[in-house]
């Protein structure tokens, strides 16, 4: 019987499904493709249709929560309205842990089970990148803000950017290691609120 291109959709979406609970459980190294295949329901065939390898099926499943932070870099850097920016950012990505299984699965993967070696050297690359561009977005917004203030601040733009984005990855690593600790869309208001006083903070 000829596949369709929904079937082939759905053979994929049962694979990543999969690679997602075993990269989840086992890590990158203790997780194979015969694993996947095993408990998608399939031979090891459809994997090398849709992914190359192990590595390439890893970094679909590390895009689930990079790409969406890349889009709010591309969406909110260089605004002219850095309280807003920075308060909407930083509500997004903590609304992407509680409501996106898929974006929540895939930051857990990277931060707890993700052995950085030189298999996994060009997702690292790409989360790398990231970074930079998150705490270069949020110096932009720092040095905006700061254009009005009356004296000269004596921490940098960057050093504060950094423990903005040091202080949203926090919440996000104790949170993914145990929901329990908080209740985050509760408390979304709060956690906001703090990450806007440290772009404010003018020393």
């Amino acid at each position: 019987m000829r596949r369709t291109k929904e079937d082939a959709a759905k053979t994929r979406q049962s694979l990543v499904d999969a690679a997602l609970k075993l990269f989840g459980q086992r890590g990158y190294s203790g997780t194979t493709l015969r694993l996947i295949a095993e408990e998608a329901g399939c031979s090891r065939g459809p994997i090398y249709w849709h992914f190359a390898n192990k590595e390439e099926l890893f970094e679909e499943i590390l895009a689930y929560s990079q790409v969406p932070l890349e889009q709010l870099v591309d969406r909110y850097q260089g605004s002219s309205d850095p309280e807003t920016a920075a308060d909407e950012f930083s509500r997004r990505w903590l609304l992407l842990l509680v409501d996106d299984s898929y974006f929540r699965q895939s930051f857990e993967i990277f931060l707890n089970k993700t052995e950085f070696t030189e298999a996994v050297s060009s997702t690292l690359a790409r989360e790398r990148a990231l970074t930079a561009s998150l705490i270069a977005t949020f110096s932009g917004w720092v040095a905006s803000y700061r254009q009005h203030a009356t004296t000269v601040p004596a921490t940098s733009c960057d050093t504060v950017a950094l423990s903005m984005y040091a202080y949203l990855m926090g919440i996000t690593y104790s949170w993914l290691f145990d929901s329990r600790i908080t209740d985050l869309d509760n408390n979304l208001d709060f956690f906001v609120g703090e990450f806007l006083r440290l772009m404010l903070t003018v020393d």
